[in-house]
């Protein structure tokens, strides 16, 4: 049996997401999505605006959910761009962390677990963070 070391969670308004958005059409998806999350962004949203909205809102949620699990909120080593959410092969998402925030990770931590959700008005994100050496 696993420790849980963490929990965090965040809900986000997509309206608030949408004026970010539009205010700053390309800074925006830039300063909180990392370039594997841009990458996908920049498809779904080529497709349709509101995929787009919500992928945005749902990985906000993801990194903040994230920062409040480990405990440092956005101060380095945490960054928005440093956490990514990414989905694996069969569709779930994982954490994918760079450095330095990846080492910093590691030393305190196991494996992190995010889940994602949305609606037409909010964006949610859960996150649980394992005690290091945990299976």
């Amino acid at each position: 049996m696993s420790a849980i070391a963490g929990i965090g969670t965040d809900l986000i308004k997509m309206s608030r997401i949408e004026q970010a958005w539009s205010r700053h059409p390309e800074r925006f998806p830039e300063k909180i999505l990392g370039i594997d999350e841009l990458r996908v962004f920049r498809a779904r949203a080529a497709r349709d605006r509101l995929r787009g909205v919500r992928y945005l809102a749902t990985r906000f949620a993801a990194k903040e959910a994230f920062s409040k699990a480990v405990g440092l909120g956005m101060r380095a080593p945490m960054w928005w761009t440093r956490m990514q959410t990414l989905n694996a092969a069969g569709g779930r998402p994982t954490v994918v962390l760079a450095e330095p925030l990846a080492s910093w990770y590691a030393e305190r931590f196991g494996a992190a677990h995010v889940s994602l959700t949305d609606e037409s008005e909010y964006g949610a994100a859960y996150v649980v963070v394992e005690a290091r050496g945990q299976c």
